[in-house]
């Protein structure tokens, strides 16, 4: 409690607010436990756990090729990376190799979910704060997406794409086409996402100077993925840890620069994966250029037992550095398997920032980092 500051002696106290875990700009059964002085927030703490599913637990109940479906649920927006890291460090400590049209078919399947992912985010980032009109515009293009990935997989969100060695199944010339297509239609499309929200002046006014990450906090809350690029820090775990093909693409790495406002501003997280969409179509017309004849996945027993050892995998999925950290004891199960998300960690630093925004901020913030709940709780 505290006394006036006119000295009448009326003592006020903070007021405890439950945002969450059912409303809608949470982005899933979040939780935050808020205390805020009229509309300013003292304190915001994220209260996670409302979506565990033991799906770690799963891998040490699973054979190794039985588990990559349960991946797809890690994060179910970007399930072709999750496919993919478990994938390649099975396949680390297998001393398996995929083929390059396997490598070539991943990349080209990760970086069209990057692009459904990141519309989803920029889509639900401007509901979020009143605009519903872009929203429908992104989920008209993630659809387009969708159908690409069931001609790809035959699935349109949980994918099971990929497979210890390789993909499920080839991409077709006919599907290769269809892409370019879609590209080809896409990246104008762009532009109309800058003129609805990028550009728009109350948009604008929403997210510049607010909740402002420096590049020092992002790098000692661990922020990764968009988040830590827009505070400044060039990094991104395609470019600077490579795996797959990517050493042989060339893509630019984008940072904030304080678009609108200060550099790690709210509008910089999400401008930073505006122009992400860009680089995701850049990468996937040279892979389709440069898409080589022959398999698609290595020959892999059956019943896979990698040898004894433990391996550590990063890969740069939309929502930033996804690691798994792998154990075998020879088996045909995994002995463990922990998965390193980026929504985790970017949880922690919401206690951080929003003491002194206003409530509706706190949606903006929330939006801006992109948490994903089943990341957050595995």
């Amino acid at each position: 409690m505290s006394e006036d500051a006119a000295g009448t002696g009326l003592h006020t106290e903070d007021m405890t607010l439950n945002v969450g875990p059912q409303h809608p700009s949470t982005h899933g059964v979040l939780r935050f436990v808020v205390k805020t002085d009229g509309e300013v927030i003292n304190e915001a703490i994220p209260d996670v756990g409302y979506l565990h599913r033991s799906i770690e637990k799963i891998g040490e109940k699973c054979t190794w090729h039985g588990y990559v479906p349960y991946t797809d649920r890690a994060d179910y927006l970007a399930a072709m990376f999750a496919n993919q890291g478990f994938c390649m460090a099975a396949e680390r400590l297998g001393d398996v190799e995929v083929p390059p049209r396997g490598e070539y078919c991943r990349v080209i399947a990760c970086e069209l979910n990057r692009v459904a992912s990141h519309l989803i985010a920029v889509g639900t980032f401007g509901q979020d704060i009143g605009a519903i009109t872009p929203f429908l515009h992104a989920l008209r293009e993630r659809e387009s997406i969708n159908d690409l990935m069931e001609e790809i997989c035959g699935a349109r969100l949980t994918y099971n794409y990929l497979r210890i060695g390789g993909v499920g199944y080839d991409i077709k010339p006919e599907t290769c086409a269809r892409i370019t297509a879609f590209l080809d239609h896409f990246e104008p499309i762009v532009d109309e996402y800058n003129r609805l929200l990028s550009y728009n002046k109350i948009f604008i006014e929403r997210l510049a100077n607010v909740a402002v990450i420096s590049k020092e906090d992002a790098l000692q809350y661990n922020l990764v993925g968009p988040n830590l690029r827009a505070s400044g820090v060039q990094w991104d775990i395609r470019r600077d840890i490579p795996y797959s093909v990517y050493p042989e693409l060339d893509f630019e790495v984008p940072v904030g620069r304080g678009e609108r406002g200060t550099l790690g501003d709210s509008y910089d997280r999400y401008y930073v994966r505006i122009r992400e969409l860009m680089e995701s179509c850049k990468i996937l017309r040279q892979c389709l250029d440069k898409m080589p004849d022959g398999p698609a996945v290595a020959k892999v027993a059956r019943k896979f037992k990698p040898p004894a050892g433990e391996t550590y995998v990063r890969i740069e999925a939309p929502r930033g550095d996804m690691g798994y950290y792998v154990v075998s004891d020879g088996s045909e199960y995994p002995y463990r398997v922990r998965i390193r998300t980026g929504s985790f960690t970017a949880m922690s630093i919401i206690d951080k920032i929003s003491p002194g925004i206003m409530v509706a901020d706190l949606i903006a913030l929330i939006a801006s980092l992109d948490v994903d709940a089943p990341e957050i709780d595995r």
